[in-house]
């Protein structure tokens, strides 16, 4: 077996370890109930089976890395498969220093979500070891990736622990106005993390049924000397196309619930003939969490804000907000190194210059405005508690967009890290 098969191989068991973690956490709170023993006997055993289960599942993902990096010769973090595996290890690696700050349980069963949920995302890129172009053969990329990942990956647990805190103190009982609007934004939030698990659903579902269509496209063009010059661009989903790409033509179509052809094209704005795929890829994110937000709300018959709710009686509130801000406030100086001052001094060697205004460039800056905000925010004037609590959530949103919106759809000097 080659050093690669073996990292995959145990890349899969850090997957399958991470999701039993999970099950184990849900049943140190879950459980607690209808357990013989005592509630706190029962979440402080199953705690501890759960914490040790995720830290085997964290050496896994160690040895994937460390076997990944030996089989292909450099650092795994040269595109989108391999970085989020990278940032899916660093956001165990951070709630695994805050478990064992704080020992809160309940951390588990939402902080471990979004490690799976990240290496699932990963899984939908080529896994393919590639070559390094010129501009990544360099100690400053690794420096960079690595602090700016490790730093994410403490605003994610900082984002779970927001999240707690708001199912923890937000009135789902209320019918006052204010009340409702928090009620109205803790279920749009846990909505949007519906429809990336949708997202991911629908991509292994299509994936593993083996659908494909296919649409080209001409394009003229007309050079200097006047002569034409046709070029033909090809396009191929993974997805049933409800929508095509602009002025495309079907080479292949794989009917789909009697679905025969699209359903209409891509508006003329999205000219790019990958424009109109991913377009199609956003309509069933939303049409897959639609359809999983609502099975869910069949399934426990109320907002599941309001359903999550009575999981976190007991746990105090003042903890949770400590947590997020503990989290962030470890992230924030990692980060500043690794996305600005190393990512600079990358830039300065790779392309010759310090800044370049490149879309990567400006969404990192903007998140460490945003957290700058959050820290001034938090000491200066004394936003705790529930403001706290949503710019935690609100920041995390941020970097996701920089993440992966960024890498997706804007393009730039940093779009190869994307095998879109």
């Amino acid at each position: 077996m080659s050093l690669l098969d073996f990292s995959s191989d145990v890349f899969i068991a850090a997957f399958f370890l991470y999701s039993g973690a999970f099950m184990l956490f849900t049943i140190a709170i879950m459980g607690r109930r209808w357990s013989g023993r005592k509630p706190e006997e029962h979440t402080a055993r199953w705690g501890r089976i759960a914490f040790i289960v995720s830290s085997v599942g964290l050496l896994c993902h160690l040895a994937y890395f460390i076997t990944r990096w030996m089989g292909s010769g450099h650092i795994p973090v040269s595109n989108m498969y391999e970085f989020m595996t990278f940032l899916s290890m660093m956001v165990m690696v951070a709630f695994t220093v805050i478990f064992a700050i704080y020992r809160k349980i309940i951390l588990g069963v939402f902080a471990v979500p979004i490690s799976i949920i990240v290496m699932a995302y990963a899984a939908v890129f080529p896994q393919e070891v590639q070559p390094l172009i010129p501009s990544l053969k360099s100690i400053y990329l690794n420096i960079h990736v690595t602090l700016a990942a490790l730093g994410e990956s403490f605003f994610a647990v900082g984002f779970a622990a927001g999240l707690m805190y708001l199912l923890r103190t937000v009135n789902f009982e209320s019918k006052e106005r204010s009340d409702r609007k928090q009620q109205r934004l803790v279920e749009f939030t846990l909505f949007s993390i519906i429809v990336i698990i949708g997202f991911l659903g629908s991509v292994f579902a299509f994936r593993g049924a083996g659908y494909e269509s296919v649409f080209v496209r001409s394009n003229v063009t007309i050079d200097s000397s006047g002569q034409e010059d046709s070029t033909i661009e090809k396009v191929s989903y993974k997805m049933p196309p409800i929508v095509a790409p602009y002025h495309s033509e079907t080479e292949v179509f794989q009917s789909f619930l009697g679905i025969k052809q699209p359903l209409f094209e891509a508006p003329s704005w999205m000219n790019g003939v990958n424009a109109g795929r991913k377009f199609n890829t956003v309509i069933w994110s939303l049409l897959s969490g639609l359809i999983l937000y609502g099975i869910l709300r069949l399934a426990v018959r109320k907002p599941l804000g309001k359903a999550i709710h009575p999981v976190l009686d007991g746990i105090d509130e003042n903890d949770l907000d400590e947590i997020t801000y503990r989290a962030i406030a470890i992230g924030f100086p990692i980060f500043t190194l690794g996305a600005l001052i190393f990512a600079m001094i990358w830039a300065e060697v790779a392309w010759g210059r310090f800044w370049g205004w490149d879309p990567k460039e400006v969404w990192a800056l903007v998140t460490w405005l945003f957290y700058s905000a959050y820290l001034h925010l938090r000491l200066a004037r004394g936003w705790q508690g529930r403001k706290s609590a949503w710019l935690a959530v609100l920041g995390f949103l941020v970097v996701m967009f920089t993440l992966v919106g960024v890498n997706l759809v804007i393009a730039g000097l940093h779009s190869y890290a994307g095998t879109d």
